[in-house]
């Protein structure tokens, strides 16, 4: 008998990505120019109530993308969550401006908007919101401070496709946001970006660096630019994965509650939080394992993957990443790592995502609970 396994997360392919991506290579419209590069730019940017799209071939680029053409560059200093992906403040250094970290919140998981103020210095232009494993950040504390500081916001919301914060989609509550579309994200292009903006500046610098920042004749640039683009294969799938979106978000959610019904009840066991204010979208499923539980969370991720259940650990917060802890003469702009972090440092302990794919089962899901369950009962005998 084949032994079960069940992967972290896999793309759920089942709409018309074939049928996009085999008309891409029968009219030989393969790389960064075709017709699906402009309907998924236009139907994403209008999903999420946003006037501009911009592809990019990822959500790393999507970030940079967008605070380079915001205008940040070095010098500056960028506020931003020490628990996240690396992803978000290896974008700040980028640009040349300083990333600069606040401690995140237990109600959330995100950063807490209530410690950002004693952050800002006089060469702060931005704050970098991460709405982390799809739950939304607190943003009216955020557009408050922007406010009377007279700051940008540049959206991460790689992690959260669908995702509302009071009613509003992430990604259209700031100056410029940034998607990603990797392969475990709620739709994806296998790899790829895009970078949203209601602002018409910030749209045409973002579309002038991410193709060598050409002017309107070819091949001469007056400014260094990069190359960002996306294929048209990688926007077919994405306007495919598009089509289906509302149903892969609800499918993340329904699994979510199913989770929660499940593992609410076994001491030690903490689950994802959800704001009244907010719709969690559980890109991934996180859990918490406290003391209660009889188990380190390392040790429960072995007995998970010894029954063939893939997770992943929690980030590891900024602050203690080794590349940002040692000298470096390539970056003169390296975050002070050297404040306390401890929420950031509970959630990266302690934390792990089970597997989370849209198209998970119901009887996976109880397999994984009961999983957890007998661990936890064998650990008392």
């Amino acid at each position: 008998m084949k032994r079960r396994f069940i992967p972290v997360c896999e793309p759920t392919l089942r709409g018309n990505e074939l049928k996009y991506v085999s008309d891409c290579v029968k009219t030989n419209w393969v790389s960064s120019f075709g017709k699906y590069i402009g309907e998924f730019e236009k139907g994403f940017s209008a999903y999420c109530g946003v006037n501009h799209g911009i592809t990019c071939c990822n959500g790393s680029i999507a970030i940079h993308l967008a605070l380079e053409s915001a205008g940040i560059g070095p010098g500056d200093e960028v506020i931003v969550p020490d628990f996240t992906m690396i992803a978000s403040v290896n974008s700040i250094l980028y640009t040349g401006a300083k990333p600069v970290f606040v401690d995140a919140e237990m109600s959330t998981w995100c950063m807490n908007s209530n410690l950002i103020e004693e952050k800002i210095t006089k060469r702060t232009k931005a704050i970098l919101p991460v709405h982390i494993y799809g739950h939304p950040v607190d943003m009216d504390k955020v557009i408050k401070i922007v406010k009377q500081n007279n700051l940008l916001i540049i959206e991460d919301a790689a992690e959260a496709h669908g995702a509302l914060y009071k009613g509003k989609k992430c990604g259209s509550l700031s100056d410029a946001s940034a998607f990603s579309f990797f392969a475990n994200k709620i739709i994806t292009c296998g790899e790829g970006g895009m970078v949203l903006t209601n602002d018409d500046k910030i749209a045409d610098k973002a579309r002038l660096l991410k193709n060598y920042a050409f002017t309107k004749q070819r091949y001469v640039s007056e400014e260094i630019g990069y190359n960002y683009r996306m294929t048209n294969m990688q926007a077919a799938i994405g306007l495919a994965q598009l089509e289906k979106i509302d149903e892969l978000v609800e499918c993340r959610i329904s699994n979510a509650h199913l989770y929660n019904n499940l593992l609410s009840s076994i001491k030690g066991v903490i689950t994802p939080p959800c704001a009244e204010w907010a719709k969690n979208v559980y890109w991934m499923y996180g859990i918490l394992i406290d003391e209660k539980f009889g188990m380190g969370r390392d040790k429960l991720r072995e007995k998970l993957l010894e029954a063939g259940i893939d997770t992943r650990a929690f980030f590891v917060p900024m602050h203690l990443q080794p590349v940002y802890n040692k000298p470096n003469n390539k970056f003169s702009n390296l975050p002070d790592t050297k404040g306390k972090f401890p929420v950031s440092e509970y959630l990266g302990n302690n934390g792990f995502y089970l597997p989370s794919s849209s198209h998970l089962t119901k009887d996976n899901i109880i397999y994984i609970a009961d999983t957890i369950k007998s661990a936890k009962e064998e650990n008392e005998k």
